[in-house]
């Protein structure tokens, strides 16, 4: 397997040297700097490595700005510098707009590393363009894959996978964009931001580059499967579900792609049912909560002391339901005994249904919410089942008789 190998060390001092106005010489490992501008920082720890290590200052005012801007071209030399491996295919003179930039060696290095593609710049690199998060996301995910065939793979797997982040929702993510934001979030190089957004259109700041250069040098040592993030990204992103990377259940030989686009008609004729996604958050300690997708969907003030507990898992089950009658409310919702593997419960709070935008089962006027989706509209929305490792096989029959079960992995 091919990795890209960074020195940690290096990377801290490129960031810093490359970013900031002055360099100094290397000096003895224990002087230190203090930046009058980074007490309380999130980002003071990797900051103080370097700084201690003797390998720069910052601005002659003492100031390290943190929060200041990174250029294209600044973060594809630190990326060139940092990365020891050779690449196989030099590239030169990829961009015309680059043609005697100081950059420009090293912005073709980038390229022939696999880190930045040149079609994503068919009107030049516009190398003092400040990066957004999205080209990072992109560049690092990118890189791992010119380095190695599973993370390639991983960026296979995610086109379609469910995102945790608010933008998955509305406006929405393209498919094109969302494999290297899940190979970000799922090696943790990039996290979201506390309003739930990943930040596509965001500038990167010179901390948010410090940082993730850093865990770059962690995660490219590691293979992408050992990452369990990740692995629920790719599992919901080719089956639908993450049951098996996170949870002790299984589907066996049946498959929730089996039934992907698939009717299941109640009994009564009240609904119509199509099945999209079947998320599994382990809650079984309720104050620390298991699973990439727990920040999305589970919050500590809806636990439920009954449910929340050892043997107990979370599953968000994304359906879209298609009203038959009218009035239609919940109770007709719940009203087939045998849409057991889907049928749950609202969340209990909408403090996470606001922050990220998606729907869940009404709690208010439920038949004047249906109302809106009569006449074959249908509406998508998300709801919470609790899943017992005690119990035994459930499954579901759809209209045109395929099959779908669940159940305890065998030891």
């Amino acid at each position: 397997m091919k990795k890209i190998i960074l020195n940690g060390l290096l990377i801290v001092s490129m960031v810093c040297t490359s970013l900031l106005v002055q360099i100094r010489p290397v000096l003895a490992a224990e002087q230190t700097v203090t930046f009058t501008d980074i007490k309380g920082h999130w980002a003071k720890a990797a900051i103080d490595t370097a700084v201690k290590s003797g390998y720069f200052k910052g601005y002659a005012d003492g100031t390290f700005k943190p929060n200041g801007t990174v250029t294209r071209a600044e973060f594809a030399a630190l990326l060139s510098r940092a990365t020891k491996v050779q690449a196989e295919n030099a590239q030169t003179n990829v961009f015309a707009d680059l043609a005697g930039h100081w950059s420009e060696e090293e912005v073709n290095r980038a390229v022939s590393l696999g880190y930045v593609n040149p079609s994503d710049y068919p009107n030049g690199f516009k190398p003092s363009t400040p990066i957004t998060r999205m080209e990072i996301a992109k560049w690092m995910s990118s890189g791992l894959a010119a380095g190695d065939a599973d993370y390639k793979q991983a960026l296979q797997d995610t086109a379609t996978t469910v995102l945790p982040v608010k933008e998955y929702f509305k406006p929405g993510i393209s498919q094109s964009q969302a494999p290297y934001i899940a190979v970000s979030l799922g090696t943790k190089l990039m996290s979201g931001y506390p309003d739930g957004s990943f930040g596509l259109t965001k500038q990167a700041t010179r901390a948010e580059a410090s940082a993730i250069l850093l865990r770059l040098n962690t995660v490219s040592q590691q293979p992408a499967a050992s990452f369990v993030g990740l692995n629920e990204l790719r599992e919901v992103g080719t089956k639908r579900t993450n049951m098996e990377s996170i949870s002790p259940f299984t589907t066996g030989r049946s498959s929730f792609n089996d039934i992907a686009g698939k009717t299941f008609t109640y009994k009564n004729k009240r609904c119509i049912v199509k099945l999209n996604h079947f998320i599994i958050v382990d809650a079984q300690a309720p104050k620390n909560p298991k699973g990439i997708y727990a920040p999305l969907f589970f919050d500590e003030d809806e636990i439920i002391d009954r449910l929340d507990r050892r043997g107990i898992y979370r599953a968000y089950v994304e359906v879209t339901i298609y009203p038959l009658i009218s009035p239609f409310s919940i109770g007709d919702y719940f009203s087939d005994q045998d849409s057991g593997l889907f049928v749950g419960s609202r969340t209990v709070t909408d403090n996470l249904k606001n922050k990220y935008g998606y729907n869940t089962l009404p709690y208010d006027e439920p038949q004047q919410f249906f109302a809106n989706y009569m006449d074959g509209k249908g509406v998508t929305l998300w709801q919470v089942k609790f899943l017992e490792v005690t119990q035994g096989k459930k499954g579901l029959t759809m209209d045109d008789g395929t099959w779908l079960y669940y159940e305890l992995k065998e030891d």
